[in-house]
């Protein structure tokens, strides 16, 4: 059994889409990033990196590459997903946390986990998202951004 962890944040601005899991939430500003900025995508990806012992997203998609720009999340998990496939390593689960002060995420989890089950090519039941606030308390707290962790563990067949 290998277990990664994976922390992602990024800075919430006005004249972008908001993406988490994959799914488009409506609120006032989104991400800031070179892809799409789905903050929880990015750390499930840098979780299974790690377990992988694959360093992390920056060096497989590199936020200075043009191939990257605007890039759906979900490509990278799948293509994340491809490298650990390549080394014969399974997901077993992955647990991640959104933190936000706004907006209520609850609604979407079930749709952001069937967007990153697909993408990552196991059943939604290997997966868990849920959200939580820092009410209040620091830049995530101010509503200037948000951060997820995930975790993973993965097992050769």
């Amino acid at each position: 059994m290998r277990v990664g962890i994976g922390v992602d944040f990024h800075e919430l601005v006005a004249g972008r889409r908001l993406v988490l899991g994959g799914v488009d939430v409506p609120f006032e500003t989104g991400l800031l990033g070179h892809s799409d900025a789905d903050v929880l995508s990015h750390a499930i990806c840098d979780a299974l990196l790690g377990a992988a012992g694959l360093g992390d997203i920056g060096q497989h998609f590199p936020d200075t590459d043009a191939r990257y720009k605007d890039i759906s999340s979900l490509v990278l998990l799948e293509r994340t997903r491809a490298l650990l496939e390549r080394r014969a390593l399974a997901i077993v689960n992955v647990d991640a946390t959104v933190i936000a002060q706004a907006p209520k995420l609850s609604g979407y989890f079930t749709a952001m986990k069937a967007n990153l089950a697909r993408s990552l090519n196991v059943d939604p039941a290997q997966l868990n998202v849920k959200a939580t606030t820092p009410e209040g308390l620091g830049f995530i707290g101010s509503g200037e951004g948000m951060a997820a962790w995930a975790s993973a563990s993965l097992k050769t067949p």
